[in-house]
Order: C-alpha cells, then structure tokens, then sequence
C-alpha cells in the first residue's frame, strides 16, 4: 500500500494546460517559418531571373537592343512563380532611351525584376504583401569584328 505525503501532490493535469499554452505559439512559429522559406525561394528566382536577362543582353550589342529578347531570357526561370514577374529593361530601345555607360565609360544593360509576394499568414505584425525587386546591371561585350 503507498502512502501520499503531503509534500507530494499529483500532477496529472499540468502537462495538458502546459501544452495547450504553448501550441499556438508553436504552430505561428512553424507557420511564419514556411512563409520565410517560401519568401527566400521566390526572392532567388528573381534574382536568377533578372541575372538571365541581364547576361543575354550583355553577350553582344545586337542582343542589348533586344529588349523583347531579355524579358523572354529573364522569364525562362520564372516558371514555378504563380504570377508572371514585372521585367524593365535600361536601356529600352524601343522607347528611344540613350543607352546607359558605367565609370569606366563602357555600355552597359540594367534589367530590374519585381515581383509580387503574397504571404500565407494574415497575423498582426507579419506583412501580407512584399515585394521583391532585384536589379543586375551587366557590361555589353564589344561587338567581335567578322572572320575574313
């Protein structure tokens, strides 16, 4: 037969309104912890992507006047994002813009992406709407003359 001391009293409850307490703080954290790892992975594919127009239109100057042919070169990596990406050229030819030279007096191409992020979570404190831009600027290689 075991005897209760009075210094000993039971305990059966306290783990179960101990977990309840701190669950909710556990799923916020697991949830805003998602949303920062969906963040960082759409931020790189902006970035990849306004990297890919970037390098196109800095492989020669034919492609450097090619302002449709970076955004379709940026837009290659864009596939897994739900909305398409916002892509600015500078300089864009087709709006007769005066091409862009960087200190050393060399041209250069400035593709900007932006995009719009939606967060999963709607709490206090934690924003709903980012958005994520990223520029790469790009020296234009010189035009190569033609083999004889």
């Amino acid at each position: 037969m075991r005897l209760r001391t009075p210094l000993r009293r039971p305990r059966r409850g306290l783990a179960v309104v101990e977990l309840a307490l701190v669950v909710p703080f556990l799923m916020f954290a697991a949830v805003i912890a998602v949303d920062f790892a969906r963040v960082l992975y759409h931020a790189q594919v902006v970035t990849n992507c306004a990297r890919n127009g970037a390098m196109f239109g800095s492989f020669s100057p034919a492609n450097a006047a090619n302002t449709a042919g970076i955004k379709a070169a940026a837009l290659m990596d864009a596939g897994d994002l739900s909305t398409t990406p916002d892509v600015t050229v500078k300089p864009d030819v087709s709006k007769a813009e005066p091409p862009l030279y960087d200190s050393a007096g060399n041209p250069i191409v400035r593709v900007t992406v932006t995009y719009p992020f939606k967060t999963i979570t709607n709490f206090p404190g934690v924003p709903s709407f980012l958005s994520l831009a990223r520029t790469v600027e790009m020296r234009v290689a010189a035009a190569q003359p033609a083999p004889k």
